[in-house]
Formats: C-alpha cells, sequence, structure tokens
C-alpha cells in the first residue's frame, strides 16, 4: 500500500481549520506572536508532522457520503423499569427497538436501554445524547461521571446503550473472552500460546453468539447511528447536541455524516477518526501519549533531574523484559488473594497505554525508575488490577465486530510492525507487532468472520455543524494530534488541548466540562479562558537511591 502524506499542509481536503486552543508555554499574557511554542503545541506539531507515515487506506479519500441514501425503518420507544445499577438512575427508561440488520428486512429485533436524565434548570435547552465507547462500553454505567460533569445542568442527558452493549438485548458480552483476560494477567503478553488461547476464546464467544441466532455483521457503526437517527425521532426530539467519547467519536462524526438532520452541535472527547483508524495508527497514538508525558516530566525541574532521559529507560526496560520476563506474585490493587503476574517488554508498553487507574500518569516516572533498579512493584499491581474484571460488563462481541470490520482490514501485520518500528525504533520486533490494546487481533478477525465494511465506514466526515474537539496530551490511546486533524474538515470547529490528562478528558478536568457546558450554551463561542493556565500535575518524587 502506498503511503501518504498527511503532515501540515498536505493534508487532503484540508478546506479549512478549526480553532486550536493551547496552553501557554508560560504563565502569564503570551506574546502576540510567541517564537518558541508551549509544551503541548509542540508536541501537537511533532504529532502532525509523524502522520506523514500512517497514511490510511484509500478509501479514506472517498467524496462525502449523502446522507441517509434509504430511509431507515422507524424505531418504536417503548417506556420500562430503569435497569438495576449500583448507583440508581435520576431518570425515566425505556427501550427503543429496532431491526437487528436495516440491509435484511423481516429479521429480528433488537432492544436498546435509554435513559433520560431531567435537566437541573427549570428551563432546560436541546438535550444533549451521549455515545460510549469501546466499542463494547457500558453507557448507563458512565452515567454517574456524566451527572457528576454537569451534563444535565441546562438540558436533558440522554444515554443509550449501544446494540449489543451491556443492558441491550442480545447482548454482545463474551464471558469466554473474560475469563481469558483474566488469566492473561499470568501470561506472556506476545507469546504464539497466549494468541491461541485468545483466539480459542473468541472463537468459543463466537460459536454461542451465531448459535444463539446474532446476526455479527449487524453490529457496526452504520447500524449503531442509524439507532441514535431512530432514537432522536422515536422520542420526538427536533433537535439535540451530541457527546462522544473515544470510540464514542468515531460513531458520533459518522452519525454526523449520514444523519446530520436535528443535529444542533456536536462534542467528541478523545478522537478516533473514521477514516484513519487501523491498527497501525494505534503506535502513533501511543508513541504521542507516553511522549508527552516524558516531555512534562522534562519540563518540571524536580522531575527532569530525578528522571533523566525517560525514553532510554523506557527503551531499556521493554527491552530487558521481552528477553527476560520477570515473574511475580502480587496482590491486586484493590484487595483480595494475591495472583501471579508475567511482566514483558509487551505488558509494559500495554500498561503504559491503558491509562488506568492503576497506574496514574504522574507516577510513570517513578515507576520506570523503579523498574531500572529493580523494583517493578507499580507495574506488577498495575497488570494484577486485570486479574478480576467484572465478568459480562463488557461487550467484547461489539468490540470485535466493529475492529474486524472496519479497523482491520486493508492493513497487514507487516503494516503494524513497520508503525511500530517508525515509533519507537529499536524495540523488539515482538513487541511492535501487535498493536496496543488489540494484540492477535487479525488471528481473531479470522475466526471472527465478518466482512469488510472499510469502503463505507472509512470515510472522512466533512460538516458546517459546531464540533467542539477535546483531547488530552496523556492520552496513549486516541493521542492528541488526531483532535486538530479531525478538525481540518470540521470548518467550524474548536479544538481544545487539556494538558496533563489522558483518556475520556471531561470526567477528569474541571476546566474541561466548563468548556463542555459553555459550548453546549454557545457551540459557535465556547469560553476556554480555562486552559491557558492548566499545567501537567506534579509527577512523583522518589527519594534518590543510594548507589553502593
Amino acid at each position: 500500500m502506498a503511503e501518504q502524506d498527511f503532515s501540515p499542509g498536505r493534508l487532503p481536503f484540508a478546506r479549512a481549520s478549526g480553532r486550536s486552543v493551547r496552553r501557554r508555554a508560560r504563565r502569564g499574557p503570551a506574546p502576540r506572536r510567541s517564537r518558541r511554542p508551549s509544551t503541548a503545541a509542540a508536541l501537537v506539531a511533532a504529532g502532525l508532522a509523524f502522520l506523514g507515515a500512517l497514511g490510511p487506506a484509500p478509501s479514506s479519500a472517498a467524496a462525502p457520503t449523502l446522507a441517509e441514501p434509504h430511509p431507515s425503518p422507524p424505531g418504536r420507544f417503548v417506556p420500562g423499569p430503569c435497569p438495576k445499577t449500583p448507583e440508581p438512575i435520576p431518570g425515566r427508561c425505556g427501550v427503543l427497538e429496532v431491526p437487528e440488520s436495516r440491509s435484511h428486512h423481516g429479521g429480528r429485533t433488537v432492544k436498546l436501554t435509554v435513559a433520560v436524565i431531567p435537566a437541573e434548570s427549570t428551563t432546560p435547552a436541546e438535550p444533549v445524547v451521549f455515545m460510549e465507547g469501546g466499542p463494547g462500553g457500558d453507557a448507563i454505567g458512565a452515567l454517574p461521571f456524566l451527572i457528576a460533569s454537569g451534563l444535565n445542568r441546562d438540558r436533558d442527558l440522554i444515554v443509550m446503550t449501544q446494540r449489543g452493549g451491556l443492558h441491550s438485548q442480545p447482548n454482545l458480552a463474551c464471558p469466554e473472552i473474560d475469563r481469558f483476560n483474566a488469566a492473561a494477567v499470568g501470561l506472556p503478553y506476545d507469546a504464539p500460546s497466549t494468541g491461541r488461547r485468545l483466539v480459542r476464546a473468541a472463537k468459543e464467544c463466537r460459536d454461542r453468539l451465531t448459535a444463539d441466532g446474532v446476526d455479527l455483521r449487524a453490529y457496526n457503526t452504520t447500524e449503531n447511528a442509524a439507532d441514535f437517527a431512530a432514537l432522536r425521532k422515536a422520542l420526538g426530539i427536533h433537535r439535540w447536541n451530541v457527546y462522544g467519547y473515544s470510540y464514542g467519536t468515531d460513531l458520533a462524526l459518522t452519525y454526523l455524516r449520514r444523519h446530520p438532520r436535528g443535529i444542533r452541535s456536536v462534542a467528541i472527547d478523545s478522537v478516533v477518526p473514521p477514516q484513519i483508524v487501523s491498527l497501525p495508527w494505534a503506535w502513533d497514538s501511543a508513541r504521542e501519549g507516553i511522549q508527552a508525558i516524558f516531555a512534562a516530566c522534562e519540563a518540571q525541574p524536580r522531575c527532569e533531574s530525578r528522571y533523566p532521559d525517560l525514553s532510554r529507560t523506557l527503551t531499556e526496560q521493554v527491552r530487558r523484559l521481552e528477553a527476560h520476563p520477570l515473574s511475580l506474585t502480587v496482590a491486586p490493587p484493590g484487595g483480595g488473594n494475591p495472583v501471579k503476574v508475567v511482566l514483558d517488554g509487551g505488558t509494559l508498553v500495554n500498561l503504559l497505554v491503558a491509562d488506568g487507574g492503576a497506574l496514574p500518569a504522574v507516577d510513570v516516572p517513578a515507576a520506570l525508575d523503579e523498574l531500572a533498579h529493580g523494583d517493578p512493584h507499580r507495574f506488577a499491581q498495575a497488570q494484577a488490577a486485570g486479574a478480576t474484571p467484572v465478568i459480562g460488563e463488557f461487550a467484547h462481541g461489539l468490540t470485535h465486530s466493529v475492529a474486524c470490520s472496519e479497523w482491520v482490514p486493508g492493513h497487514s501485520k507487516a503494516d503494524v510492525l513497520r508503525a511500530g518500528r517508525r515509533a519507537f525504533p529499536g524495540w523488539p520486533d515482538t513487541v511492535l507487532a501487535h498493536a496496543p490494546q488489540l494484540p492477535f487481533e487479525h488471528d481473531l478477525c479470522r475466526v471472527w468472520n465478518v466482512p469488510d465494511r472499510t469502503p463505507v465506514q472509512r470515510v472522512t466526515t466533512y460538516s458546517e455543524v459546531p464540533t467542539l474537539i477535546v483531547s488530552g496530551t496523556f492520552d496513549a490511546k486516541t493521542g492528541a494530534s488526531w483532535g486538530p486533524y479531525t478538525g481540518r474538515t470540521l470548518p467550524r470547529s474548536t479544538a481544545v488541548l487539556i494538558p496533563g490528562i489522558g483518556h475520556f478528558v471531561v470526567p477528569q478536568s474541571p476546566c474541561a466540562a466548563s468548556v463542555l457546558t459553555s459550548f453546549l450554551r454557545r457551540p459557535t463561542a465556547p469560553d476556554t479562558g480555562c486552559v491557558a493556565g492548566l499545567a501537567p500535575k506534579p509527577f512523583t518524587i522518589t527519594p534518590e537511591r543510594e548507589t553502593s
């Protein structure tokens, strides 16, 4: 596949640029023309320059798809009880009934749980609908974070589980993969034997779902987007706002492209551009997020002095652990019986990319330094956290139905390896051969066996609808550069970079939540003033180790 140049100034279809808000290099007013960009701005510029090596499949250059070329069968909303959740849902609920497949008439119906959280205001504005990430995440489970972020302050908040997700019928949970993941904390990350166990678990899940009559071909982003279009009509809503994060941004952009009617504004958080998302793409995001953490450490004198040359330290530890993995027995961070964990090079990288609470970004420099001096406890405990997944909570069936039809096709295993080598030169090929977070996905997709959908999905979205783009500079899953990249075909967009935050920005950043609230009030002129005063939190500084 011929590579395309996506560096600044040479991006195909770059008709106009959205506004970009970046942290200033120093506190106080910045000069009108600064010769030295801020750390966040420099990182994004570097990330955009790196995109030239990651050209998407040719179909990403297709002309914009016309909205709703064929009318979709209507959906039906049926009021009903709210699902039982750890925190009671403070609103009304029901289910949306839609066809499983809109291209195969007369098939089964799927039921998608809908929750409507009323506005705190007595004069609510147009509602906002939330699109969950994953794919396969628990949308209803995100309600506490969304409410705490003020999404229902001025307007009703609508949350719908995506087809296949928890609280939908059918539910594409894969307990087989959950059990594999629990065992995988004690397995070599990239060993062929580990891959065979994963593929076997996926096949068992697929066979069970298809035996139950599930048409896995129908669990894709096009059908997901049509579900949300059906929901708006079924609820009788004239106009609403859309907020999605991670995979939900892929879905939101697809929805905007295919069903623009009735959309007042769109906010996307931790951006997955549908025209370019792929397995090689994951290596660029990993590189950008990890390097942003290291650059932020260098910008803090105490961190730079205590942990010099973190990039070299990481490379040395990836090589060392891949050649000589560590096997330890540790207790999970939340308590419970000790479990066996294996730390190898692939595990180390994926713990950094995972961006979970078990290893906060502020602890990464200290964790790497401790590891280099023979103390792996922070990484070992973070790995042990994966030993106790909630069985059935995550819809792996939706994950792989989307990934295998929309993200994997068009790029070979060799393409993934080349992307890894560009991102992290000198790392072992055994590590770089697997896209972060999706190891052995080519092998898994062979047994998942869903058709290639990239001609209709790997397409750029062009729209004049006001759009807010929020990215965290520490995001190693969906690198911050992809926010401004996506904004180039959304001329009425505002791109906001939040320093020191990883994946799913708004719930972690009061400033980002404030910007989102302002955007929903005035989509063409959001107040982004709080961004200029932000900086990453101080990193953990451990005492100097005595040298013998």
